[in-house]
């Protein structure tokens, strides 16, 4: 019986690991970002705005960026599970949005991509 337990508590933890975002794997990910984005220390608004602290931060707010007026009047606070609607179709998530990216449709590489942005502070440091 203990040994059963024993077995359902390793699944179970193994379970939650699976389902986890995996921040490393994010980073990976960030890579397909790489070309409009920056983030971390030194991190400069390029053809999109640099990336350092979004989890939390209103839409259209980072400092020295010409957003859209779609992007900036869109009432969005960047959280995972909108980053996660958002980043799956942006111009259907904000209509006239500049953002041509096509989407990142895999929720898991969502996920671990949204782990990877919130582990960075507003001054690029990491958390």
């Amino acid at each position: 019986m203990k040994a059963m337990m024993a077995a359902a508590v390793i699944l179970a933890a193994l379970a939650q690991n699976a389902n986890a975002q995996d921040a490393a794997a994010g980073e990976n990910s960030f890579k397909k970002c790489l070309a409009c984005h920056a983030i971390g220390e030194g991190a400069k608004n390029k053809v999109g705005p640099e990336l350092n602290g979004i989890d939390g931060r209103k839409s259209g707010t980072a400092e020295g960026y010409n957003y859209s007026e779609a992007n900036k009047s869109s009432g969005i606070t960047w959280g995972k599970d909108v980053f996660i609607e958002y980043i799956k179709d942006p111009r259907a998530k904000i209509p006239n949005t500049k953002m041509i990216f096509p989407g990142i449709k895999n929720e898991k590489e969502a996920g671990d991509l949204w782990a990877y942005l919130a582990s960075y502070n507003a001054d690029g440091s990491k958390k």
